[in-house]
C-alpha cells in the first residue's frame, strides 16, 4: 500500500527494454488506490459494511511488484532477493509498528481487562504478518469470548496476506528467471502461464472453501492468492494490447462504476473471496488496462487529479489508523456503530493521522540511507522498528501473568467462589483489595478443559467425532465410565465432574460440539449437529459408557423462558433400557449482556450485575416433569441455588467470576461448586 515507483507498463513491446530503464509514475493507478482505500474507510466507518476495495488493493499490489521484477529482469539486473525483501519491511514496518503501538496504548486506558489478552495476541500477529491466521483460527472458534466484538487491529488481516505474497512472489519470479534461462524460454510468457494456473488453482479453492466455510475462507492466504496473480496477469499482458482510445475510456468508466457498486449492491462479508470477488478485482483491471487515455472524457483525468494522488500517497497510513479509531471510539462511546458526525470525524483524525504518520515517520525512515549501504544494517533498522512494538507486547503480557501469579497463591484463602454458599463454611470471603479469579485477562479463555485427545478403546472411528473427544484418565483401571454430552454449556459442568472423577478413579470423557445440543434423530439445531449426533450415538452403541452427563434444559437470554431441551425423554429412554446411568443438569442462566464486562467495568455490586433470579429462570425447573415419571437410571441435578443467591444472579461469588461471557460459567467458578456437585450427585444416583 505504500507509494511504490514503478516501471512503465504500457510500452511497445519492441521498446520494452529501453522504456523499462525508465521510471515512470502512473498517477491513475495512485488515483484507483485513494479511491479503494476511501471505499474501505467510509463503508467501514459509516456503514458498518465491506466495499471490496481491499481486493483492489491487493490486486494493485501484485500489479506493481510484478512490473518491478519483470522490468529487472528485462534490464538484466539481479534480483537480489533478500535485499528487496529487507527494503521492502524497512519501508512498510514503521508506520505499522507507530498503529501498533498506539492501540496497544489506548486499549489499555479504553477496553476492558477481558479484552487485553486478544489485544496482546493480535499485536503479535499484526507485527509478524500472521494476523489471517490467527483470525482464520478464531472464526472457526466457537468458544472464542465477544466473537461479536471488533479487535482493533483486526484489520491487519490483509496487511498479513500481502506481507506473505510479498515473500512469495519474488521466489516465483527468481524461480521462472532460472527455468527460463536454463531452458531457453521467455520469462514474460512463462510467467503468464505459470500465474495464470495458479489463479485459476486458487480461484476454484476460493470458490469452494468460500461455499463450505465462508468465515474461514475469507481470512484464508491460499483462498486470496488469485487476487494476486489477477494483478500480476494484467502487468504482464498489459504491453500487448492494443486498444483504441475509445475502448479505453469506456473501460474506465466501466470499472469505476462497478468498483463503486461493489458494495452497495453485494454482501461483500457474506461473498467474498469466492467467485464474488472478481466484480471489484475485475473493475480495478479494467481501470488499469484503460491507462492514461489522454481525454478529457477519460476517468484517468479524474483518477490522475492532484487530491486523489497526494491521498494516494497517505493511502497507506489511512488505512492503518481508520479500524482503530473507529472501534476504540465505539468501545469508548458504548455505542455500537458510528453516526454520520461521530463517522466524519473518525474520518477526519484518520487522515490527520495518516498524513502526520507518512511525513514525520514513515517518509524520513524511508529515506534513511544508513540501513541501505549493508543488508546488515537494514535487517537492524527491521529489528529496532520491531522491538519498538515487541517491548510493550513484552510488558504488558508480564504485567497480566504477574497479576496471575499473585492472584493463585492466595486462592484458597481469598477466592472460595461457590463454598461461601454452604451453610457449613466456616471461612469468609475477603472483600476490599482482593484480585478476582480468574484474573479479568483471563477470563476469556477459562474454559473446562480434559487432559488430551481419547485413546484406547473409547477413541471414536468416526474422525468428526473423534476430533472432538477428549479424556481424564484414572490413575489405573476406571471404576466407572462417565461420558460428557452435548455443547459448550455441558462442557462447562466438566469443571465441576473433574476432581470427582479424579478422586473416585473414574474415566472421565467428552464428546462436545459448539451449538450442538443432544438431540434425538431429526431434532438438532442442524445438519452438521444432526450428523454429529448421529456418529455420537453410534459410539455409545459400540462401547457403551456407564454414565451420561448431558444438559435436560435450555435457558433464554435474560427470559424465564426456561424449557426442556426437545426431545429429552425420547433420547434417554434408549440408553436408560441399555442399563447406562443418565444424569441431566439444569440449564444455568443466560444474558443479552456480558456479565463478565458488566462486573469489570462497573463492578460486582452494580445493580445492572446482579439480575433478578425470576427474570432469566423459570420459577421451578422444568426437569422436575420428567423426574417425575421416575425413568429407572435417570438422575436430575439443580446447583441453581449455587448460582444465583437470594433472588438475584450476580456476576460474582466468593471472588470469583461466575461468568466468562454472557451465559458459559467459568472453569474457575464450576471448579469450586465440585463438593456440593458431588454431594447432589452421589445422593441423586445412588453411586458408591
Amino acid at each position: 500500500m505504500p507509494t511504490l515507483w514503478t516501471a512503465g507498463a504500457s510500452a511497445p513491446a519492441a521498446d520494452r527494454r529501453q522504456v523499462s530503464r525508465k521510471s515512470s509514475f502512473r498517477p491513475e493507478i495512485q488515483g484507483l488506490r485513494s479511491l479503494a482505500v476511501l471505499m474501505v474507510v467510509t463503508y467501514h466507518v459509516w456503514f458498518g459494511r465491506v466495499s471490496g476495495g481491499v481486493d483492489v488493493f491487493l490486486l494493485i499490489s501484485a500489479f506493481l511488484m510484478t512490473l518491478q521484477f519483470v522490468g529487472r529482469h528485462e534490464r538484466r539486473e539481479p534480483f537480489r532477493l533478500l535485499k528487496h525483501w529487507l527494503h521492502l519491511f524497512r519501508r512498510l514496518l514503521p508506520a505499522a509498528v507507530t498503529v501498533i503501538v498506539a492501540t496497544l496504548a489506548a486499549s489499555y486506558l479504553v477496553l476492558p481487562k477481558t479484552r487485553w489478552q486478544d489485544v496482546i495476541d493480535q499485536g503479535w500477529a499484526s507485527l509478524t504478518y500472521s494476523e489471517n491466521r490467527l483470525l482464520q483460527a478464531q472464526a472457526v472458534d466457537y468458544y472464542a469470548n465477544d466473537h461479536s466484538l471488533a479487535s482493533p487491529l483486526q484489520h491487519f488481516w490483509s496487511l498479513s496476506i500481502q506481507g506473505q505474497v510479498f515473500i512469495l512472489w519474488p521466489l516465483i519470479f527468481a524461480a521462472a528467471a532460472w527455468v527460463a534461462r536454463r531452458y531457453r524460454l521467455s520469462y514474460r510468457p512463462l510467467l503468464a502461464y505459470v500465474f495464470f494456473v495458479l489463479f485459476l488453482g486458487s480461484l476454484a479453492y476460493s470458490i469452494f472453501f468460500t461455499a463450505t466455510n465462508q468465515v474461514q475462507a475469507y481470512f484464508d492466504t491460499g483462498a486470496r492468492l488469485w487476487e494476486f496473480a489477477l494483478g500480476t496477469l494484467v502487468a504482464l499482458i498489459l504491453p500487448g494490447l492494443r486498444l483504441s482510445r475509445t475502448v479505453r475510456i469506456v473501460m474506465g468508466w466501466t470499472g469505476v462504476i462497478a468498483m463503486l457498486a461493489c458494495g452497495i449492491l453485494l454482501n461483500v462479508q457474506a461473498a467474498f473471496p469466492g467467485v464474488a470477488a472478481l466484480w471489484p478485482t475485475l473493475a480495478a483491471a479494467l481501470v488499469i488496462g484503460a491507462g492514461q487515455t489522454q481525454s478529457p472524457l477519460g476517468v484517468d483525468r479524474i483518477l490522475s487529479s492532484t487530491p486523489l494522488v497526494k491521498l494516494g500517497d497517505i493511502s497507506y497510513g489511512l488505512y492503518l489508523w481508520h479500524w482503530p479509531l473507529l472501534v476504540l471510539a465505539l468501545a469508548w462511546s458504548g455505542k455500537d456503530h458510528a453516526g454520520w458526525l461521530s463517522g466524519t470525524v473518525i474520518i477526519a483524525a484518520a487522515l490527520v493521522l495518516a498524513y502526520l504518520t507518512t511525513k514525520y515517520i514513515e517518509k524520513p525512515w524511508r529515506e534513511w540511507k544508513w540501513p541501505e549501504a549493508r543488508k546488515r544494517r537494514a535487517a537492524i533498522a527491521i529489528m529496532l522498528a520491531v522491538s519498538v512494538a515487541a517491548a510493550p507486547l513484552v510488558l504488558w503480557r508480564y504485567q497480566i501473568d504477574t497479576e496471575r501469579r499473585i492472584a493463585q497463591e492466595q486462592k484458597v484463602a481469598n477466592n472460595p467462589g461457590a463454598r461461601v454458599l454452604d451453610p457449613a463454611f466456616t471461612g469468609s470471603a475477603p472483600t476490599g483489595e482482593v484480585t478476582l479469579l480468574p484474573t479479568a485477562a483471563d477470563l476469556p479463555k477459562d474454559w473446562v478443559s480434559l487432559d488430551g485427545p481419547c485413546s484406547g478403546d473409547i477413541t471414536p472411528e468416526d474422525q468428526a467425532v473423534k476430533d472432538a473427544c477428549f479424556e481424564q484418565k484414572p490413575a489405573g483401571n476406571p471404576a466407572k465410565r462417565v461420558l460428557v454430552l452435548g455443547d459448550s454449556h455441558a462442557q462447562q459442568w466438566s469443571g465441576a465432574l473433574k476432581p470427582i472423577a479424579a478422586d473416585n478413579n473414574w474415566l472421565l470423557y467428552s464428546m462436545l460440539k459448539g451449538a450442538c445440543k443432544v438431540a434425538p434423530a431429526g431434532k438438532a439445531a442442524s445438519d452438521g449437529c444432526e450428523t454429529f449426533n448421529a456418529s455420537v450415538q453410534k459410539e455409545i452403541e459400540r462401547r457403551q459408557p456407564d454414565a451420561i452427563v448431558l444438559l435436560g434444559t435450555a435457558a433464554a437470554a435474560s427470559s424465564a423462558a426456561e424449557e426442556v431441551t426437545p426431545g429429552f425423554e425420547e433420547l434417554v429412554k434408549p440408553w436408560l433400557d441399555k442399563g447406562i446411568d443418565v444424569v441431566a443438569l439444569r440449564d444455568n442462566p443466560r444474558f443479552t449482556f456480558n456479565m463478565a464486562e458488566c462486573v469489570v467495568k462497573q463492578g460486582q455490586d452494580a445493580q445492572a450485575c446482579r439480575p433478578a433470579a425470576q427474570d432469566n429462570l423459570a420459577a421451578e425447573n422444568p426437569l422436575a416433569s420428567v423426574q417425575a415419571a421416575n425413568l429407572p437410571g435417570l438422575s436430575v441435578l439443580d446447583l441453581t441455588d449455587r448460582i444465583c443467591t437470594e433472588g438475584a444472579c450476580p456476576g460474582v461469588i466468593g471472588n470469583i467470576f461466575v461468568y466468562l461471557d454472557d451465559n458459559h460459567l467459568s472453569a474457575e467458578y464450576t471448579e469450586s461448586m465440585s463438593d456440593e456437585f458431588g454431594r447432589r450427585l452421589f445422593q441423586a444416583t445412588g453411586w458408591k
